[in-house]
């Protein structure tokens, strides 16, 4: 009988539920957006009410009802949610405020006890575990950044800042978080009882999902924060050209590379001024290499370090129109990520042999082309992600497969190949200079004008 498995991808911008079998075939998916975020002052950056855990019963009860087998099919199901947020709950695990998004000034603090009424601190995934099986359990793969654990055991330090009473308890990925609740069956339409298992965070889960499997494949995550990845088995916590996080594989490591803040969500803002993203990458695949001396400056959303940075774009001369514009933002984004990969490799002591590319931005032949000429190496489409990685962690809980390379190598398919053009490369090795040194320009442009 064919085993069915659910994968959950909680993020930034839209929760995706897609249903595969145990060969990795789609049967059905379900896309809901979030609602924009609250911004009530500068810094403060939350998610509305419920609305991460009410997009994920719309899309699970969407994914459902498209699904041809039913819902007691599903055998498992793997949660995967938006990284670096803070979720504070009550002792019944609902929200006692907020939210905190990752771009939340306060989630780069240590957290602060203020509100009574929190009984748990938790990231995101650890609230809709509470939500979906009523257990405190979370997969200690989501824990980076201002968390009190312990990266080379994947445990809580021994005295951690925040009371132990306080947090969760953690297991590590493909390991059972608990049972569909029934009161998360109701929001759901999954069946009560359900199995529901850890994955990690979310670029670790899509790393996973896309295939990434060593140090010679590079991924770049095209989402709203777009990053280079590669894999190992070192925790590198003192790294310059990127930082260790945790991969979706228990005791291994996901290296990133420096990265762009909104990044395709500037291609998205874009593309709402601009018109029809199907025309936009057609339009952008006809303009020549270089975009006829148009650069864009991609810091939509400034950087801690450098709060006065702002986006822009730079060498207007009447040539150019809105193909222009599109394909320079395309271009922005595979010239940072090509230099930023190449430090990383260069400090891992390693070379990248092909780039994988997954997100939604995967989708365009024009960015494929302008990735693989970028940097001079194949570049592959990858054909899963998040939703993908996660029903791959179900699918090693539920022992459908014997452990995560054996459900890779099943669940996981190539996509299609760009190879390089060396002409336009060459171009492109030229320009990337100009992208490594022009915010030692506007930097102090931008500083001026916030001051005046």
């Amino acid at each position: 009988m064919t085993r069915y498995l659910l994968g959950i991808d909680n993020g930034s911008q839209s929760t995706k539920v897609t249903m595969f079998d145990e060969r990795g075939a789609v049967h059905a998916s379900a896309r809901v957006p979030l609602r924009p975020n609250d911004t009530p002052r500068p810094g403060v950056v939350e998610h509305p009410d419920e609305d991460l855990w009410d997009s994920i019963g719309a899309a699970t009860r969407a994914a459902l009802a498209s699904f041809d087998g039913r819902p007691e099919d599903v055998a498992g199901v793997g949660l995967c949610t938006i990284r670096f947020c803070r979720a504070l709950l009550r002792a019944d695990g609902t929200l006692a405020q907020p939210v905190l998004s990752w771009m939340d000034e306060r989630v780069s603090r240590p957290y602060e006890h203020t509100n009574p009424e929190v009984r748990y601190v938790s990231a995101s995934s650890g609230y809709i575990t509470a939500r979906m099986t009523g257990r405190f359990r979370d997969t200690a793969a989501n824990y980076q950044g201002m968390w009190p654990i312990d990266t080379d055991t994947w445990s809580w330090v021994d005295e951690p800042a925040i009371p132990r009473e306080m947090l969760f308890d953690l297991v590590d990925p493909g390991e059972l978080l608990g049972t569909v609740t029934a009161e998360a069956a109701a929001h759901t339409g999954l069946p009560m009882g359900t199995p529901v298992f850890a994955t990690a965070n979310d670029k670790a889960v899509e790393a996973l999902g896309s295939g990434l499997a060593d140090d010679r494949s590079l991924l770049l995550s095209l989402g709203t924060y777009i990053a280079g990845m590669t894999t190992g088995s070192r925790n590198v916590p003192d790294a310059k050209a990127f930082w260790t996080n945790f991969a979706c594989r228990p005791g291994r490591y996901l290296y990133e590379s420096h990265g762009i803040r909104r990044g395709m969500w500037t291609v998205s803002w874009l593309r709402d001024l601009l018109g029809d993203e199907e025309a936009l990458n057609a339009g952008a695949a006809e303009v020549p290499p270089g975009s006829d001396g148009l650069i864009a400056v991609l810091d939509w959303l400034a950087p801690v370090e450098a709060p006065d940075r702002k986006g822009a774009f730079l060498g207007f001369d009447g040539r150019q129109g809105r193909f222009h514009l599109y394909r320079a933002v395309l271009e922005a984004i595979a010239l940072t990520l090509c230099g930023n990969g190449a430090a990383m490799a260069a400090e891992l002591g390693t070379e990248f042999d092909e780039v994988l590319v997954s997100g939604g931005g995967a989708g365009s032949d024009a960015l494929m082309r302008i990735v693989a000429d970028a940097f001079g190496r194949p570049a592959r489409r990858a054909q899963g992600g998040a939703e993908l990685g996660a029903a791959i962690c179900a699918a090693v809980g539920l022992g459908v497969h014997s452990g995560f390379d054996e459900a890779v190598a099943a669940m996981v398919r190539p996509g299609e190949r760009f190879a390089p053009d060396p002409g336009t490369h060459e171009l492109y090795r030229r320009l990337q200079q100009t992208y490594e040194q022009v915010r030692g320009y506007t930097d102090p442009l931008f500083g001026w004008l916030a001051r005046q």
